[in-house]
């Protein structure tokens, strides 16, 4: 992976691809590099690094062509060399990006070498570019060779082929990675994102789970896994470009941070508009899927884990219902015991996951039929695969580490519950406008922790030169502490642990002194006297203390304690406003250390691969 684009048209596309490959970056990568078809020839620039040192090669070079394609890659088979980068090229013919992972590519090199095929990288994407010029070689058309090819291979792919031999068209194919196809006027467009062809089209064509295409400057042809010719819906994205500009603001983490109460707000809207939590909010069957369900299972992986771990305490305690969370790269490799009652919520921001996807289809599998999705991107294959599905409205998330993805989250899980709990029988009239009240103000106290940015900044200054921290929560914010660790660790590149905080001497406590900061989440709520407790056991060791507490917490500082008062308690959604000062904290230790915020070492944003 990690990301692809491609174009076809009249007119010079090599600067469609570098602009659809820089709005790419955000995903994070090691690698780019561009393949044309110009003049009966297949020529090709790739480099590591940034995509601006590969345009710059590409302009030093003369590229221009009517055809191409593009792709950044973030490494997984082969180390991050520019002969390991994409595109590969089988005999000086065919040119091929891909995103995901082959699973027999061993077995297909083997027979590919026996073939006669050399082979100049380490990576499993070549062997698709061989097998499909073998099948090229039995007497098959660009589109029948890859069709041919993509039955042969296991695993996860989206593909996209260009050929010398075949000067007017692209193929593309995809399993388990998304992949679209962009119409425009006399030219068309294929991209793993709509953000990479948005300066060119907003309608788009989402291909399924096995669906190849063909690609032509004036016409699609889709086909399914069958090889049968398929109509599929064409959609106008509502995604704007002005949305992924970065604005006044240094990064792009720094700005969807600070648009955390506009994404709350849109995601509410439908809530307050219609003054109550309805089953409707999550579609037509909502009421017959919801109705009687006897519990709850989360799938869901990295961050939204733990929102899901968030739910988990909400569900159980308003809704009164059981509820498990399990991280879906586990949940699909084991012997789960299915409950058809129980509903199944996948949580995924960019709705690609494929840990979370294949979760799903494990779930599905064993009988669950009552299936949910908690998404932000419209038409993405995990809510087209689900019953349900609640969108985040979060907007454009370009910076890899999750913000506002996270917190919208975890105001369309609270809609859950409260929806959930008055089905069964759990929430009344007063309680829900109490709820409502506090979705309603809900803005406007993130704003206010937003406005405690320069006292964080502060604190953040002694976080840089540090190695090691440790986070500390309690209760339904024991996740935000594990959320405020990895954050800091995703950025920052420091090590960062969260433990509940009434652990502490079970073990994590053998790590303080006074090199070890110790951020605690101290919430005004019925475990804060425990958590000063726990914040002795600290002091007594020697250890640093940072606390976030609620401005009515009477939390005092001392030495070797320093506090930054978030807003008033604010009841059952704390954990939504706590999540704030966390992203602020390793936000600014980040900057402080000089890492790249918004793509950090080794990571990327929309993970399409186990």
């Amino acid at each position: 992976m990690c990301g692809i684009v491609g174009a076809i048209a009249d007119r010079d596309v090599v600067p469609l691809l570098i602009e659809g490959l820089q709005r790419l970056e955000y995903r994070g990568y090691d690698s780019a590099g561009i393949a044309v078809v110009d003049d009966d020839h297949v020529r090709r620039v790739r480099r590591t690094g940034r995509v601006s040192e590969m345009a710059a090669a590409a302009e030093q070079e003369g590229f221009s062509a009517s055809l191409g394609i593009g792709h950044t890659r973030w490494a997984t088979h082969g180390g991050v060399t520019e002969g390991n980068a994409h595109p590969h090229i089988s005999h000086d013919d065919l040119a091929l990006v891909h995103n995901g992972i082959i699973e027999n590519h061993e077995a297909q090199r083997e027979r590919l070498s026996q073939l006669g095929y050399a082979f100049d990288s380490q990576t499993d994407t070549e062997v698709i570019a061989h097998l499909i010029h073998h099948h090229r070689s039995q007497g098959l058309d660009l589109l029948a060779a890859l069709q041919a090819s993509v039955r042969e291979l296991e695993g996860a792919y989206a593909v996209a082929v260009i050929s010398k031999r075949d000067p007017g068209r692209m193929v593309c194919a995809r399993m388990g990675c998304p992949l679209l196809i962009g119409l425009g006027d006399g030219e068309n467009f294929i991209a793993s994102d709509v953000s990479a062809i948005l300066q060119a089209t907003r309608r788009v064509v989402f291909l399924e789970e096995g669906d190849t295409a063909e690609v032509t400057r004036e016409q699609v042809r889709v086909f399914d896994a069958d090889g049968n010719a398929i109509e599929r819906e064409t959609h106008v994205s509502d995604v704007s470009l002005a949305s992924m500009e970065l604005g006044p603001y240094r990064h792009y983490m720094q700005k969807e941070i600070h648009e955390q109460p506009r994404a709350i707000a849109d995601t509410i809207e439908a809530i307050i508009d219609d003054k109550g939590f309805s089953p409707e909010l999550f579609g037509k069957d909502a009421a017959e899927v919801l109705g009687d369900v006897t519990g709850v299972q989360i799938l869901a992986c990295g961050t939204s884990y733990y929102a899901g771990s968030i739910a988990r305490y909400w569900i159980e305690e308003i809704a009164g219902l059981p509820c498990s969370v399990e991280i879906a790269s586990e949940y699909r490799y084991r012997s789960a015991v299915a409950d058809p009652k129980h509903l199944v919520v996948t949580i995924s921001q960019s709705g690609e996951t494929l840990d979370t996807m294949e979760a799903l289809k494990y779930a599905k599998s064993l009988g669950h039929d009552r299936t949910l999705s908690i998404c932000n991107v419209p038409e993405s294959a995990i809510p087209r695969a689900s019953r349900l599905v609640y969108y985040t409205r979060a907007g454009a998330e370009i910076g890899v580490a999750s913000t506002k993805a996270f917190t919208t989250q975890l105001v369309a899980l609270f809609a859950l519950t409260a929806t959930l709990a008055k089905m069964h029988g759990r929430l009344d009239e007063a309680r829900e406008a109490e709820y409502l009240e506090a979705l309603r103000h809900l803005p406007g106290s993130v704003q206010h922790a937003l406005n405690l940015e320069p006292q964080i900044a502060v604190w953040a200054d002694r976080f840089a030169p540090k190695q090691h921290a440790l986070f500390l929560g309690r209760g339904v914010h024991y996740p935000i502490a594990l959320e405020g660790a990895l954050k800091l660790k995703e950025i920052s590149y420091i090590h960062a642990e969260a433990y509940p905080a009434g652990e502490l001497k079970h073990g994590p406590l053998a790590l303080v002194d006074a090199a070890m900061p110790v951020v605690v989440i101290a919430p005004n709520d019925r475990l804060l006297e425990k958590v000063k407790s726990n914040i002795q056991e600290v002091r007594a060791r020697g250890g640093e203390m940072y606390v976030f507490a609620d401005a009515d917490s009477h939390f005092g500082e001392s030495e070797g304690v320093h506090v930054i008062r978030t807003p008033r308690h604010v009841g059952v959604l704390s954990p939504i406003v706590h999540a704030i000062p966390v992203q602020l904290l390793a936000y600014h230790a980040a900057l402080e250390r000089g890492t790249d915020v918004d793509k950090p070492r080794n990571l990327a944003k929309s993970v399409t691969v186990e």
